[in-house]
């Protein structure tokens, strides 16, 4: 498995493989589940799978549910089994889940919960990743075949600049920044980092390696320097990893079970496959069966009577931002954050009555300023006028306009290794006039108005226009500032020397006071109850907003044009599978393309992807 960190909307490609970002100690084996002189009894183990990406945010039900397992089903999986008094233990085969540094977190505290509950947890792994092992190494014991092989091999920047490039073919990149970190236009405009760059990138990955040298020492009972040791003189194959102290036993599937067969002693054993998944409904025949599948494909969800039980209102803020509604592209899965979206759903949520506290997921990388500030201000309608505590969890990224919506929160929890800060402002245009010439094509160009090719995508900047886009990217930064200092109660002077459009991991974050809490989204919920003036550990109903977009606008478009994807998304997801480094490209180009309409941009430098 491999990490790779794209830089300034598909110019800058960084490639980590290590992905840390964990909390807590998990590292005290679960007691075993028999004991010698016990009466022969049934032993029953649960099996979960670990795959896929594992959305943030609500799933739509039966069929597409099924296809794509969100994070919350994942972990309601475990706190089943941590519950479930006839279960011994659970077998995790680790399948190279596409996961972030946040969500590996929260599989982590997962697994503790169930071993905290006395429940034996076993890794199988046959080849594993960076993200692979160190989920594995929250469980108990690490089981790989002889032929599998560990890849650990620590972090690697690769930055991708295309001035050259750009002057081959006569495109001008005329970028506008405030900020003498944010380094996003940099791949535009220079053939090579700036020291600005360049340090805060080695902060970064300083940070990055000394989280996941620190996780896997205190999981595996290893001195931090081993571990750093083992990363330089890796790769290695399980029984290298073996002899290491890196695997606990080489064995194959069927001899794990078997192994745990032999725990029942004379009594019954049983592995349940897909322990605490959701049964899929696939009986589509008839009539009745017919409208079901039409209500899945237009997300339609089972008539629910209304409850008037408290409820905690969570919003799912997942994806870049733009103005209008919310999207997600049927073929590649991909989220945007849509400002009039988040506005009705936060909206929704503070009018409820039964809702006595809200809680936003955050895992964006940002995008439209104008789209960012009018979420930030429905977010302080919620606490100001509407009176609910309000909490924000941050993902594997709340960067930028991704951070300029978490703000103005009660309180910010963030993950130790999510990606947050970069507080500025970039704009700019790539001038196509030189590669038109090249190719044959002449312009001719009429205006009025001084300033009026500004936002022309054919010349640069005139020194008016300049001056212009420079002094209207410099009051976006004022007021975000402005807004951030209010918000983290600190005066805009000192917040300002934090900006500058500098990124900082969430450990980093807390120190210097841009968060206020390391810890999970179920961190942030008891956080938000306390603050409802609730017992932390009631159970309360969940408001689960905005709802997902059905398959039926996902195939055919949005029903708001304003929030209509691109058919593009389709041919990105073709060039994924064939070509997945032209993909990466191609995709945040078309990012960029979307973007272009924005006067300002609250962008992140990178955005993260794993393979």
């Amino acid at each position: 498995m491999r990490v790779r960190l794209l830089f300034g909307a598909g110019a800058l490609l960084v490639s980590l493989f290590a992905s840390p970002a964990f909390s807590g100690d998990t590292s005290q084996a679960g007691k075993a589940p028999a004991k010698e002189g016990d009466e022969a009894k049934d032993v029953v183990w649960g099996h979960i799978e670990i795959k896929g990406s594992y959305p943030e945010g609500t799933q739509l039900p039966g069929l597409f549910s099924e296809l794509s397992e969100g994070l919350d089903d994942a972990l309601a999986r475990f706190d089943k089994a941590a519950g479930d008094a006839n279960l011994s233990g659970l077998v995790l085969r680790i399948n190279g889940p596409s996961i972030g540094w946040a969500k590996a977190n929260s599989l982590r505290q997962a697994i503790a919960k169930v071993r905290a509950k006395g429940k034996r947890v076993t890794a199988y792994l046959e080849d594993a990743g960076t993200m692979d092992y160190v989920l594995a190494t929250a469980c108990d014991e690490i089981v790989m075949p002889e032929s599998g092989v560990v890849t650990m091999l620590g972090l690697r920047a690769e930055v991708e600049f295309y001035k050259k490039l750009f002057d081959m073919v006569g495109i001008k990149a005329d970028m506008l920044r405030v900020g003498e970190f944010k380094s996003a236009a940099e791949p535009y405009t220079r053939s090579e980092m700036s020291p600005e760059f360049r340090q805060e990138l080695e902060e970064l990955l300083d940070d990055r390696f000394k989280l996941l040298t620190e996780t896997i020492a205190a999981s595996r009972k290893m001195p931090v320097e081993k571990v750093a040791a083992a990363i330089d003189d890796g790769p290695y194959t399980a029984k290298q990893a073996h002899k290491m102290g890196l695997v606990d036993r080489l064995a194959y599937f069927d001899d794990v079970e078997a192994g745990l067969e032999k725990q029942a002693a004379g009594g019954k054993f049983k592995l349940t496959k897909k322990y605490g998944k959701k049964k899929l409904d696939t009986d589509f025949s008839g009539f009745t069966g017919m409208m079901k599948m039409m209500e899945l494909l237009m997300g339609v969800e089972p008539t629910q009577r209304k409850s008037n039980a408290s409820k905690l209102g969570i919003i799912h803020a997942v994806g870049p931002i733009y103005s209008g509604a919310s999207g997600t592209s049927f073929l590649s899965g991909e989220s945007t954050i849509g400002s009039d979206t988040m506005v009705k759903a936060i909206r929704q949520a503070a009018e409820d009555k039964t809702v006595k506290a809200i809680v936003m997921r955050v895992d964006s990388p940002g995008g439209s300023a104008l789209a960012s500030d009018l979420i930030w201000r429905e977010v302080e309608q919620a606490k100001t006028k509407y009176k609910k505590p309000f909490v924000v969890s941050m993902g594997d990224v709340a960067g930028s306009g991704g951070y300029y919506i978490a703000m103005g929160a009660d309180k910010i929890y963030a993950e130790p290794g999510t990606i947050t800060g970069s507080i500025g402002v970039i704009g700019g245009k790539l001038a196509l006039q030189g590669l038109w010439e090249k190719i044959g094509i002449t312009t001719t160009v009429i205006s009025r108005g001084k300033n009026s090719g500004a936002l022309s995508g054919t010349t640069p900047f005139t020194d008016s226009e300049r001056a212009a886009m420079q002094k209207l990217l410099n009051e976006i930064y004022d007021q975000f500032t402005a807004k951030a200092a209010q918000g983290r109660k600190m005066e805009q002077e000192k917040l300002e020397k934090l900006a500058r459009g500098r990124i900082y991991s969430g450990n980093r974050a807390r120190e210097i006071g841009l968060i206020d809490e390391i810890g999970t989204l179920d961190d942030a919920i008891a956080a938000a109850k306390k603050l409802a003036g609730l017992n932390p550990e009631d159970k309360l109903e969940k408001l689960n907003l905005p709802k997902p977009t059905s398959p039926f606008e996902q195939l055919f478009g949005p029903l708001d044009a304003s929030a209509k994807l691109n058919a593009d998304s389709q041919l990105l997801q073709t060039l994924r599978e064939a070509f997945p480094d032209l993909a990466t490209r191609v995709q945040h180009l078309h990012l960029l393309q979307r973007l272009a309409r924005e006067p300002g941009l609250t962008l992140m430098p990178f955005r993260i992807t794993i393979r």
